[in-house]
């Protein structure tokens, strides 16, 4: 499988240092510079980001002849890059960082730039395309006609999507899903709007209402067959050319700097539909993913040789969100047990133990460790849907089941600072207390709230048939 992405490319370069002072000269913050970092943005991200997916994938772009088009190179070493001439300077952002906020942004060689030719070897890579990405950043390369040709010709054969952007051409028609954030869609069908990310449920945009609205419109303009209408936050409203709008929400994760989202949601949906997921499945993977690549520290994460990992997806996620807490100089809580159906004693627990730090993993018995510590009849409701139950609460930040019959085993592998448990237990009753000591951690209760059971919740239910 082969995914070409098509578009423009920028150059984006990342100071970074401590502010401790302010300038003599004027009341502004004196940066102490630590490092600079020179990456691919545009469509130069959403490639690198694929090709870190273990995908093969080819860049069509256009690129000037000057220094900041050798950097964009050189960062995009590895990568197939198939470019014609663009007649314009290379785009450079430059962000300048203290810690992690931004105090300033410059940006150079952005102006309008004539629309640049097509080769017909950039035309011969996109052929070969199994699935393409175009992503559009408003340089013109989406506005030639020949390449617009090819696109519309891709779209009746393979999965395309379309990242648009305000100042740049609108989709050809027939693409499997154009994705803009809210923001864009607004402003794209004239409901209002701005360039900014603004925050998808506030009341100066409209929220979910607006999106839907605006998604309609440009739906009926662009003869797609899907918008998709990222939503920050709130994750994604789908609207099929056919069907009903599916909203799909996006897990509670801290983010400083949403940089780079919008392209890992870009990436994951292609992938996604090549491989021959449906949409609103794809969607649900691309909304994951971004919040994900958030989590771990979004662009600033790119650096480092381990990728972005999905939040709230299994065992394997939670070990890696305890890392990435944990590697942040967080507190990682713990709290564990069967769970076979949720109660309010469960939720009130929960929700006091993960105020208790940074993250909060449930260490959740399998379906055969449940049967052996209270017979044949239990669990209830099967490991899956025990772990889905547990994710959907914003307190609970990933979940690992074991198979064992104590918990032992699974705290090894996750090493939470705090263990916590419901305030009916005793010191005897918790063996694992003196392991979390191993490794400097603290095992501390919460407070219980009686008569609320799972077997008394499960007696009513019997009664009642």
């Amino acid at each position: 499988m082969k995914i070409v992405v098509v578009g423009d490319v920028l150059l984006d370069t990342d100071i970074t240092g401590n502010a401790q002072r302010l300038s003599p000269d004027a009341p502004v913050p004196v940066v102490d510079v630590d490092s600079t970092h020179r990456r691919a943005g545009g469509a130069g991200l959403v490639a690198r980001m694929l090709a870190r997916d273990g995908i093969d994938v080819a860049l069509v772009t256009v690129l000037s002849d000057d220094a900041a088009a050798a950097d964009l190179r050189d960062s995009l070493t590895g990568i197939p890059v198939t470019a014609g001439p663009s007649g314009a300077p290379t785009p450079v952002k430059t962000r300048i960082r203290a810690g992690a906020q931004a105090v300033v942004r410059f940006d150079e060689g952005c102006s309008t730039p004539p629309v640049p030719a097509v080769t017909a070897q950039m035309l011969s890579i996109l052929s070969a395309a199994d699935a393409v990405v175009v992503a559009d950043y408003g340089r013109g390369l989406t506005s030639n006609p020949r390449l617009r040709g090819a696109l519309a010709e891709l779209a009746g054969r393979v999965p395309v999507i379309w990242d648009p952007h305000p100042a740049g051409a609108e989709p050809v028609p027939g693409v499997a899903a154009v994705t803009p954030n809210l923001p864009e869609a607004l402003r794209s069908a004239g409901t209002g709007g701005s360039t900014g990310t603004g925050v998808a449920g506030s009341s100066t945009n409209g929220g979910i209402p607006a999106a839907l609205h605006a998604a309609e419109t440009l739906l009926a303009r662009w003869h797609s067959r899907s918008v998709v209408v990222t939503l920050g936050s709130l994750g994604a409203l789908v609207l099929p050319a056919a069907g009903l709008p599916q909203v799909i929400p996006a897990p509670d994760v801290q983010a400083g700097d949403t940089c780079g989202a919008g392209d890992r949601f870009a990436a994951t949906l292609i992938t996604a539909l090549a491989r021959g997921s449906g949409l609103e499945p794809a969607a649900g993977q691309a909304v994951q993913a971004a919040a994900g690549f958030l989590a771990a520290g979004g662009v600033s994460a790119l650096q480092r040789d381990e990728p972005p990992v999905q939040l709230h997806s299994g065992s394997l996620d939670a070990l890696s969100a305890a890392r990435t807490v944990r590697g942040r100089g967080g507190t990682v809580v713990a709290t564990g047990g069967c769970f076979d159906l949720l109660h309010a004693g469960h939720a009130r627990t929960l929700s006091a133990a993960r105020r208790l730090g940074d993250c909060l993993i449930v260490v959740l018995n399998s379906d055969s460790s449940v049967r052996r510590l209270k017979g044949e009849q239990r669990p209830i409701i099967a490991q899956e849907d025990r772990a889905e139950l547990l994710l959907s609460l914003g307190c609970v930040d990933g979940v690992l089941i074991f198979e064992e019959d104590t918990p032992e085993a699974a705290l090894e592998r996750l090493r939470p600072d705090i263990w916590v448990k419901g305030g009916d237990y005793r010191e005897d009753q918790l063996p694992e207390a003196r392991l979390i000591k191993a490794w400097g951690g603290e095992t501390v209760t919460v407070p219980y709230h009686p008569a609320r059971s799972t077997t008394a919740l499960a007696a009513a239910l019997a009664r009642v048939g």
